[in-house]
């Protein structure tokens, strides 16, 4: 026989054991009739145990006291344990061991066996066993009696009867505990034993340790166990959301509202702020914080900026930051997912438009050779990674099989091309891919290949030495602070300063000293010009003469009509916001034309510029798709078809060639072409519509060809694909800048794994909230148009000397012209290398020759190293610039120095002092 004890009833049954287990038993006290619907869900634990004697089949009555008597047996061995453990204690110790003050009033089982040593310090419980002051409570002292628990010490003396009573006790009290929510009704008596045996859910509950807790847990279980819950929900159905969090809104939809409509009357949350007291302090913070740790303030600008504050805003206060370890593995982690969550809108872009593949290497700091890869399209740049290629040879194969997998993770049928510069490695491996890839092109970087080409116009004798004076004064300016302070007084700015890579900058620099060539000149006639000691030295009197010099600002605007329209297709080449592809052909015909009118005075020049200018385009940048894109680009085509009937055939020709390419299907190239010959004659539904014809000049090629090629599906399909292409890796630049901005000399122990994370986050972001900015303005956004080629026009005339007076509006003007003669700034630009008749040669004798000696003692080591800095780049430019400004011989100003034996040319005397 066995004993079946149910938890839910007071009694037991009795059963044989050769009976089932679902035999019903007489002996029961209590009728299944009597117990409830809770009682019998309830019962779900049966203990079975061998069975004492039985008397006639009757179970003996002492059988439930003997339990007890069993149990109660043990109690006198806990006790004695305790009585012994107290007895082997000193005297003091064992006095506050057994008072009951320094012991909580509770059940615990854990109070048996250590008391307060300090009641003021009721976190410290000492332990009878091992005399050891446990802290943190009492839990940690049961977690230490039990023989170490987590991250408590066990105790090396607690008898082992001790240790299970507590380990029992702590995993019995554990924070997840079996909590039943039953159903109380009629139907629930008719579930089946299948459904009553169903698993309870673990519900988190926080373990007891006294009275108070202990009845707040039973109150809580009492009130779950009488929940009436409703049914649950399907598997589909989202997980509902409390009523604030459906009525606030994120952090970013409420700076996206913001930027979309920054004039809207005040909302709940701006009734509701708090005193201007508080926000003062708040904003002193922030500030304290920029200043601290050196931030840029734009970045207060920033969108990322907003979304940062009102998201802690929203928080509350409590709000801790993120750890370093945080901040620099796991949400660096999450932000890099975030990021990726970015392309599926590129994606979707590269799927219409198909995209472009840019390329370009670069050294860091920490001279790793590294190479970016970027994709392009109407959707925006972005950024798909970088590889160290610092031990491998940047040859062709590898920069091919490098580019191949790029490509194959944007997808083979999205690409259309790849642009790189106009490196060797490149070219080679632009072949390779053209090659393994039919339908793809590779293109030189436009933007390279213009600047290139202002390299090659900038070393023409005329404008070399127009450019190297022009050199010679911006270094002078910048050079010492009390001049550069007047400078900036009178013209009311900067300079634009050449740069070293950068060609175009030196025509900038040109441009911008034409544009405050007032002030310039007001400046080295002022009388705060005088009184400086630099306007007397040998430098200060050649930046003055340069400055007076009307030869000078000839030569000036000279160099800005022949390079000007090339900047204007340099900076369409170099712009990401509108595809260049449609417009960069057109740009260097404009360019070509207008260099021809403005040298058209002199042929010698022209033809010399006109050879780098072939050189460069026709040869390198002069591509099919070029030609294709301008070919589908209505706002241009149509005009060059009335103007130049070959330039159109030429252009059509292109096309062909270009889809022949993409396209292979025999059929759909049929198609393409007779549709193409509709857009060419403006015939068939759609391009023979007066709004398609009228759209031509105000809708960018890509939303024409979306509003009126819909018939013509195929061609569309194409003219997207080819329009919406860039001319450059002009953001492989600005992604390099990115990179030099994280990876400093500060930061330069970042691998490359972490740097490309940090990259890829901060700039494909950036990306984004950019042209978010554009999307939310839309329409009626400022944009920066780059293919608007009327507005750089030059308009103004050449310089005429006789209609610049030194002071405006008054009679019988003095021009500076007038200042020039009277001055001799041109006659002092003459002293070097004049060219001279022979005979004017040999009639003026030469020169005595003088050797001056320095006579003021350095002061500064830094003077010394400034002045020889100076020296060499004046020495430079001085060579450079030896070749005097164009007059004609006869009105020329007789020459104040001779060559010496040698050929040597010298600066006239009165430069000298």
């Amino acid at each position: 026989m066995t004993l079946c004890i149910c938890s839910a009833g007071v009694s037991c049954m009795i059963r044989s054991p050769s009976a089932p287990w679902w035999w019903p038993s007489a002996l029961c006290a209590r009728p299944p009739s009597f117990l409830s619907a809770v009682e019998r869900r309830r019962a779900n634990v049966e203990v079975i145990m061998p069975m004492p004697d039985l008397d006639g089949g009757v179970l003996h009555s002492s059988s439930g006291s003997g339990a007890a008597a069993t149990a109660s047996s043990a109690s006198p061995d806990v006790a004695t344990l305790v009585e012994r453990a107290i007895a082997k204690l000193p005297p003091e110790l064992a006095a506050q061991a057994v008072d009951t003050k320094r012991k909580a009033k509770s059940q615990d089982p854990g109070w048996k066996y250590g008391w307060w040593p300090d009641a003021s310090k009721k976190d410290f419980v000492q332990c009878i066993f091992c005399k050891k002051i446990v802290p943190s409570g009492i839990k940690r002292f049961k977690q230490h009696l039990a023989g170490g628990y987590g991250d408590a010490v066990g105790c090396p003396s607690a008898p082992e009867v001790v240790k299970k009573e507590m380990a029992d006790y702590l995993k019995k009290n554990s924070r997840t505990i079996l909590a039943l929510n039953p159903t109380l009704g009629e139907d629930e008596e008719q579930q089946d034993d299948a459904t009553a045996a169903e698993e309870p859910a673990v519900v988190p509950e926080p373990s007891s340790g006294t009275k108070v807790k202990q009845k707040k847990r039973i109150a809580q279980a009492a009130i779950s166990s009488f929940t009436v819950t409703a049914a649950p929900k399907p598997a589909t159905q989202k997980m509902s959301r409390s009523v604030s969090s459906m009525l606030c809104k994120s952090p970013e939809e409420v700076v996206e509202e913001r930027h979309r409509s920054k004039h809207s009357q005040p909302t709940l949350e701006h009734c509701t702020k708090k005193s201007k007291e508080a926000k003062v302090v708040v904003d002193d913070h922030v500030a304290d914080f920029f200043y601290e740790n050196r931030i840029p303030l734009k970045v207060i600008n920033s969108r990322s900026w907003e979304v940062l504050i009102e998201s802690i805003g929203q928080y509350g206060p409590g709000y801790r930051s993120p750890s370093y370890h945080d901040i620099r593995v796991p949400l660096l982690e999450k932000a890099v997912n975030r990021t990726s969550e970015l392309r599926k809108k590129h994606e979707e872009a590269w799927k219409e438009y198909g995209c472009t593949i840019m390329s370009d290497g670069w050294t860091d700091t920490s001279h790793r050779h590294l190479i970016n890869f970027l994709a392009n399209s109407p959707a925006g740049t972005f950024f798909l990674g970088s590889v160290d290629a610092s031990s491998e040879i940047a040859n062709g194969p590898l920069l091919a099989d490098l580019l191949e997998k790029q490509i194959d993770k944007v997808g083979k049928e999205h690409v259309v091309q790849i642009v790189t510069d106009n490196g060797a490695n490149f070219k080679a491996a632009g072949r390779l891919l053209m090659e393994r890839i039919p339908h793809l092109f590779w293109t030189p970087c436009a933007a390279h290949c213009l600047d290139l080409l202002l390299e090659d116009i900038g070393k023409i004798k005329e404008f070399n030495t127009c450019i190297n004076m022009a050199k010679k004064v911006c270094r002078f300016m910048y050079k010492h602070g009390r001049i550069l302070d007047l400078m900036r007084d009178k013209i009311g700015g900067d300079l634009v300063r050449p740069a070293i890579t950068r060609f175009a900058t030196s025509f900038l620099t040109l441009a911008s000293m034409h544009k405050n060539k007032t002030g310039l000149r007001n400046l080295v006639v002022s009388e705060e010009w005088q009184a400086t000691n630099f306007s007397s030295t040998t430098e200060g009197r050649q930046v003055e003469n340069i400055i007076l010099s009307m030869p000078f600002w000839n030569k000036v605007e000279l160099c800005i009509r022949a390079t000007q329209p090339l900047l204007v297709a340099l900076r369409i080449a170099d712009g990401d916001e509108t595809p260049a592809a449609p417009e960069i052909m057109a740009a260097m015909d404009h360019a070509k034309a207008a260099i021809k009118d403005s040298l058209k005075d002199k042929p010698n020049l022209l033809k010399e510029v006109l050879e780098y200018f072939d050189k460069r385009w026709e040869n390198q940048m002069e591509q099919q798709l070029y030609g294709a894109a301008l070919y589908l680009n209505p706002s241009k085509y149509f005009a060059i078809r009335e103007k130049d009937r070959r330039q159109a055939t030429k252009l059509r020709i292109m096309f062909n060639q270009v889809m022949w390419k993409m396209v292979s299907d025999d059929e759909d190239q049929n198609k393409i072409s007779k549709q193409a010959d509709d857009y060419e004659r403006s015939e068939g539904q759609s391009f023979s519509k007066p709004g398609a014809i009228r759209d031509r000049d105000r809708k960018n090629p890509i939303l024409w060809w979306g509003a009126y090629g819909g018939l013509t599906y195929e061609l569309q399909c194409l003219a997207k694909r080819i329009v919406s292409l860039c001319c450059s890796a002009s953001g492989c630049e600005r992604n390099w800048s990115e990179f030099s901005t994280i990876h400093t000399k500060k930061r330069n122990r970042l691998e490359h794994k972490r740097l490309n994370k940090l990259v890829y986050v901060s700039y494909n972001r950036k990306m984004e909230n950019r042209f978010k900015n554009i999307r939310e303005l839309g329409s009626k956004g400022k944009r920066s148009n780059p293919l608007l080629l009327d507005e750089f026009h030059w308009e103004n005339e050449w310089v005429n000397d006789n209609c610049e007076p030194v002071h405006e509006g008054a009679a019988n003007a003095i021009t500076w012209a007038n200042v020039d003669d009277a001055i001799g700034a041109t006659q002092g630009l003459e002293g070097r290398n004049l060219p001279r008749a022979a005979a004017a040669r040999t009639a003026i004798p030469a020169p005595v020759r003088r050797t001056y000696a320095r006579k003021r003692p350095r002061n500064t080591v830094a003077q010394d190293l400034d002045e020889i800095d100076d020296e060499e780049q004046d020495q430079q430019v001085e060579s450079d610039s030896a070749t005097p400004m164009d007059e004609d011989e006869e009105s020329a100003p007789p020459p104040t120095a001779t060559a010496d034996g040698h050929g040597g040319f010298h600066f006239n005397d009165d430069l000298l002092y």
